[in-house]
C-alpha cells in the first residue's frame, strides 16, 4: 500500500468533513461516517496489493515455461498486471 494506515485515517476524516461541509452528505454521526470512508479507502488502496499477489500466483504457475523461453519476469509481471487491472476495471 502506498500510504500508511494513519494517513489513510487522516484522509478519511478530511474527506468526511468536506462531504458534510459541501452538503453532499448529511449526518449527525461524524465518527461513523469517517469510519466508513476509512474502510472504503483501505479497501480501494489494498486492491493493488491483491492484484500484485494474483499476478505472482499466475507467474508462479508459468515459471517453468517462462524459464525455458527466457521471458523477462518484470516484463511479464507488468503485462499480466495490466490485464488484471483491465479485468477488474481498477484505476491504479
Amino acid at each position: 500500500m502506498l500510504f500508511s494506515k494513519e494517513y489513510v485515517g487522516y484522509l478519511a476524516r478530511e474527506v468526511s468533513k468536506k462531504l458534510v461541509a459541501s452538503g453532499l452528505i448529511e449526518t449527525k454521526a461524524m465518527p461513523a461516517l469517517s469510519e466508513k470512508v476509512h474502510a472504503a479507502l483501505l479497501d480501494e488502496l489494498a486492491l493493488e496489493d491483491r492484484i500484485n499477489d494474483e499476478v505472482r500466483v499466475i507467474l508462479e504457475a508459468y515459471s517453468d515455461e517462462m524459464q525455458k523461453s527466457g521471458a523477462n519476469y518484470q516484463e511479464m509481471f507488468r503485462k499480466v498486471k495490466t490485464e488484471l487491472v483491465k479485468k477488474y476495471k481498477a484505476v491504479l
